[in-house]
């Protein structure tokens, strides 16, 4: 029986998988820490650099890049070995890109911190090649999207965390002068300004990298089960032709491309769009992005409770439906991101980020409906597709950088055009679930 078809008996997550499962969630939370700590840095290290949005955005470039890069050895080597041995791949990979922070601000080179974020990454694909389908297996066919909604529940958990950490610890103790004053500082005053400011944005890396240690021990000395995993041979082209002939499986890892892009747009450039807004009204450079974080934080509030709210519906909408309609509203409430240049605009941006809270798990579990054991490989394309918020976010942050379009409308305003033409691939993905399946 598929899991589109919606029951209300069917134990969400079964007795013997339920350490198991909240072991796995806490993953989720981790990684999602490392997500949203990274997306305030784009303004954080074009700042210490003294370099453009573009240039910052390369550290969305290697941050999603290394989940690009590693899902499909994530997959071969989860099926060679087993989920468990994926997940301690992953979390030592990320410790390690983490712990990189500390010989990165040494060297107080920028190339030096892209690497490090791309080992990190390298860690989070394998981390969410493993997770994402081990929760899917973790019991009943018909309940597994609704499960993978609530393990995805915690990853935006980590991700308040992480905002929390940026905005506290990292954009408040940064030194407050913009990068036009830093650029008239004689070469030495930069340097000491350069280096006080990476000890400052580093030491949060470090912590989560002891984190990551300790995580990764207790896993490896835990009993996980081996479910759905057979750890047989991966036969790669005849898995591919298979999928790539199934229209739910290759839109799906399309419509996950472009969400992808679409929540990183939103969660990366509130910063820059936040800090226009609010020292149009007056503030200091500083207090604008403090104040913007705030609002980071509040769209994640808004992002956990309606991924609550998604995963209740599941009991009664199909998944498709639900995505129809939160994707509806993302276009909705991005036009106004565009067309508003006040703090409507801001309130419209915390918006479209409750109505991405189902996307992500919501493709995912559509996507490998019914696949079985293809599952494991068609996870390693739909991880690929997080190249989205690789790519996508430098498009919009060479918009952003032109200043102005059209005369006098504000270019980053402009620039969420593109995010909402990503909600209307992912919409459109919903209809196309819906007339096609049962899903």
């Amino acid at each position: 029986m598929r899991q589109s078809q919606i029951s209300h008996d069917a134990a969400l997550v079964p007795r013997q998988y339920l350490l198991p499962f909240v072991l796995v969630t806490l993953c989720f939370a981790l990684w999602g820490f490392a997500n949203d700590i990274t997306n305030p840095m784009v303004k954080a290290f074009s700042k210490i650099f003294r370099m453009s949005v573009a240039d910052g955005a390369l550290v969305q470039v290697a941050f999603y890049g290394g989940y690009f890069a590693m899902a499909f050895p994530a997959a071969i080597f989860i099926r060679r070995y087993s989920y468990k041995a994926g997940v301690l791949m992953g979390l030592g990979l990320y410790a390690a890109g983490a712990l990189l922070f500390f010989p990165a601000r040494m060297a107080g080179v920028y190339g030096c911190f892209i690497a490090a974020y791309f080992i990190m990454t390298c860690g989070l694909s394998f981390l969410e090649t493993s997770c994402n389908p081990y929760i899917l297996a973790m019991g009943d066919e018909r309940t597994a999207t609704r499960r993978l909604n609530m393990a995805q529940c915690f990853n935006p958990c980590g991700s308040i965390i992480g905002m929390f950490v940026a905005m506290n610890y990292i954009q408040a103790r940064l030194n407050p002068m913009g990068s036009e004053e830093r650029g008239l500082l004689p070469p030495d005053e930069f340097e000491a300004l350069k280096q006080s400011d990476l000890s400052i944005l580093v030491s949060p890396y470090l912590l989560i990298g002891a984190v990551i240690v300790a995580m990764f021990f207790v896993i490896y000395f835990m009993d996980m089960p081996r479910s759905g995993d057979q750890g047989s041979d991966l036969h790669i082209m005849s898995t591919l032709r298979r999928l790539c002939h199934m229209p739910r499986y290759r839109e799906g890892v399309v419509a996950q491309f472009f969400y992808v892009g679409a929540q990183i747009m939103c969660w990366t450039f509130i910063i820059q769009y936040g800090t226009r807004v609010f020292m149009a009204e007056g503030m200091t450079e500083q207090a604008a992005e403090v104040l913007s974080q705030r609002f980071n934080i509040a769209a994640m509030l808004l992002f956990i409770c309606l991924r609550f709210v998604a995963t209740w519906l599941m009991r009664w909408l199909r998944p498709a439906t639900l995505l129809v309609i939160f994707g509806a509203m993302a276009i909705a409430f991005t036009a106004g991101v565009i067309v508003f240049q006040n703090r409507m605009g801001i309130y419209c941006l915390v918006a479209v980020s409750g109505c991405m809270s189902l996307m992500f798990p919501t493709i995912y579990g559509i996507a490998l409906d019914g696949l079985g054991d293809d599952a494991k490989l068609g996870a390693a394309g739909l991880i690929m597709a997080i190249l989205g918020g690789s790519v996508l976010p430098l498009i919009q942050a060479f918009v952003i950088d032109r200043g102005h379009v059209f005369g006098s409308f504000p270019a980053t305003n402009a620039s969420f055009v593109l995010t909402m033409l990503c909600f209307v691939v992912v919409a459109a993905y919903g209809v196309r679930m819906r007339r096609t399946s049962n899903a």
